[in-house]
């Protein structure tokens, strides 16, 4: 396959060069454009106020193009007039934590594979419950079987699908689970800090509270150790409640 490879945490970190690695000695031809610095949690921005620049990253075997802009900018660049790629998947991560419920709307690495489904492309976002990881090789192996487990040209136009490891190495993994996305939000709070000069600053902190977490959902599953897949969407339309609207509005016009 043709697969175009990006991510958020930048082009340096461990889940991009482990997929790299995996699915080249596998003999796909994989191009990597992916963001200079760590652009975690950008979700969907795009750079309109500053010019990107790219830079050629050669690492010994790797190979790739570094962006100074956030992962849907790294897409936009590769697709469009810059390198123009038609690639038959777009890979993005694997990212360093999970991102699973809500995290798809923070996330880079899932704004990466949107907007890659958005042009027609077929999209996998790739992620593990982990912050830290070391060795991801095992994961990309992984990878590389699943992708031959998809019909990717026969997924329904603007589709996701979003792969979640959990904290765990390969062996002690449970089995593929297809589920849902978690509705749960996190609750969030400010630590308050002082810098050596005395001043404030805030750092966000959060959690997902786990009795709000309904079973069988993605991060129920992925805290339980099971591997989560979630097909995802893009049609925010609330069809339900534009039903009930057009009911009590008279058709809203």
């Amino acid at each position: 396959m043709n697969i175009l490879l990006t991510n958020d945490d930048g082009i340096w970190a461990p889940g991009l060069r482990a997929l790299h690695q995996v699915l080249t000695a596998a003999g796909h031809q994989v191009t990597v454009v992916a963001p200079l610095t760590e652009q975690s949690a950008v979700g969907h921005a795009v750079t309109l106020s500053s010019p990107l620049r790219i830079k050629k990253v050669n690492d010994g075997p790797f190979l790739g193009f570094g962006v100074s802009g956030s992962p849907v900018d790294c897409v936009k660049i590769a697709l469009g007039t810059v390198y123009n790629l038609r690639p038959d998947l777009l890979i993005s991560g694997i990212n360093n934590g999970a991102n699973v419920g809500v995290d798809i709307l923070y996330s880079g690495t899932v704004a990466a594979a949107t907007e890659a489904a958005l042009v027609g492309i077929p999209a996998l976002a790739v992620s593990i419950d982990d912050f830290n990881p070391q060795d991801l090789v095992p994961q990309a192996e992984y990878v590389q079987d699943f992708l031959s487990k998809i019909s990717w040209a026969s997924l329904p136009s603007r589709r996701v699908l979003n792969l979640n490891f959990p904290c765990l190495p390969m062996s002690e993994c449970k089995s593929l689970r297809l589920c849902p996305q978690t509705r749960a939000v996190y609750e969030d709070w400010y630590d308050e800090r002082t810098d050596p000069r005395g001043r404030r600053y805030y750092w966000l902190c959060g959690e997902i509270l786990p009795q709000n977490l309904e079973p069988d959902t993605d991060r129920t599953l992925l805290t339980q150790g099971y591997i989560t897949l979630t097909p995802l969407t893009f049609d925010f339309t609330d069809r339900e409640l534009m039903q009930a609207l057009t009911s009590t509005m008279g058709g809203g016009r």
